[in-house]
């Protein structure tokens, strides 16, 4: 037993010191993502050798067969669910008695290379000790009845050597200790056991880590920046294109609208010259207070070329003078006729040519005899 126990140690030793963390390895620490249902199984198994000890007896090797399946929960921690079995010796004073056993286990699996060096899924060679327990049964080989059921603990070294990503040799170093009725005796047996075997992943084999995640949505991130960093730049730059093309056609109207106003000032007539307006003086027939054809074609050539530049102007003041020659008629009839020819003249300006009455003054005089009376029966029409 103490050959036992100082191999079990050197092996725990050596995978200690290989599972020692190294600067390389120091990048695969920290938490990870919690795995799938699927991901990190595995399925396994081997064959060996067992030797049963029990106080006064003696140990004698027999063979061992082991199948498996689990799954890694962690990097770290995972369970399993296996089975152990064939024969094993129970030898007293060069007696040996052959038992066939079964032994139906659960085991919580601790990677301590992963645990202590870090996470490396490339690693050749993970260690992993485990604590079992479960049900035990040992039966005869001799053809007898003989039968025991018991429950059974214990612990256990496992060694995966790295193959290929999915397929590992696995070296199982195992001892369970037990009740002795397991083989017709008392006090506590031991059943220590190495099996050697092939071991399968199943699902997705391997872990992410957070920091990885974490690093990949930021690394996302920042290129989602720099593309909207791109697209900022080259809307601010279109902005800065349209906004100069906008000062442009601004500029380019502001030109086009002073051309216009150029052109219709172009198009506008000169200021017509100053005409100073004289007076107009039209002449009626002896008795009569209305204009014959000669005259009101000459009233109509003034009222065009002079009176039309004064219209609707409040300040200009249109003075109609209607008077009558004394040497003929009465007094009182010529001073009629005065008046008549003048109120004629005011009501012709204003609904011929639309001069405004408001704009008129009419005035009326009977003009004292003269050689030429012909020429006192007028209007004269002045301004002022």
């Amino acid at each position: 037993m103490k050959r036992l126990n100082l191999i079990f140690g050197a092996a725990a030793l050596a995978a200690a010191l290989m599972a020692a963390p190294t600067s390389a390895d120091a990048q695969d620490r920290g938490p990870y993502e919690t795995n799938k249902f699927g991901d990190n199984w595995f399925i396994g198994a081997g064959g060996g050798v067992n030797i049963f000890w029990n106080e006064g007896y003696d140990v004698k090797i027999a063979p061992s067969v082991d199948g498996y399946f689990g799954k890694w929960f962690t990097p770290s921690v995972g369970m399993r669910a296996g089975y152990q079995g064939l024969n094993f010796n129970s030898v007293k004073d060069d007696n040996t008695v052959k038992y066939g056993y079964m032994y139906v286990h659960g085991d919580f699996l601790w990677n301590i290379s992963n645990a202590i060096g870090g996470y490396k899924e490339a690693r050749f060679w993970n260690f992993t000790p485990y604590l079992h327990a479960g049900y035990f049964r040992s039966y005869g080989t001799d053809g007898s009845d003989y039968a025991n059921n018991e429950i059974a603990a214990g612990a256990g070294l496992l060694h995966n050597l790295r193959l290929t990503d999915r397929l590992d040799i696995v070296i199982d170093m195992k001892a369970i200790v037990v009740n002795g009725t397991v083989h017709k005796a008392s006090g506590v047996a031991l059943l220590p056991s190495v099996t050697a075997g092939l071991s399968v992943d199943l699902g997705w084999p391997g872990f992410t880590r957070t920091s990885d995640i974490i690093g990949a949505v930021e690394v996302a991130a920042a290129e989602q920046n720099a593309i909207l960093e791109t697209a900022i730049v080259a809307l601010e730059a279109a902005n800065a294109a349209l906004e100069a093309e906008n000062s442009s056609l601004k500029k380019k109207n502001n030109d086009l609208n002073r051309t216009v106003q150029n052109m219709k000032k172009a198009e506008e007539p000169a200021d017509a010259p100053y005409v100073e307006m004289q007076p107009i003086t039209v002449y009626f027939g002896i008795g009569k207070s209305v204009l014959d054809e000669f005259e009101l074609q000459h009233l109509d050539f003034y009222a065009k070329n002079i009176i039309d530049k004064v219209n609707g102007d409040p300040s200009v003041e249109i003075v109609v003078m209607g008077s009558a020659d004394s040497n003929t008629g009465t007094a009182k009839r010529n001073q009629y006729l005065s008046e008549a020819r003048g109120k004629y003249i005011t009501d012709l300006l204003s609904s011929k040519y639309g001069i405004d009455k408001a704009n008129v003054k009419v005035k009326a005089e009977v003009v004292k005899a003269k050689t030429q009376p012909e020429m006192d029966r007028a209007v004269v029409i002045s301004f002022k």
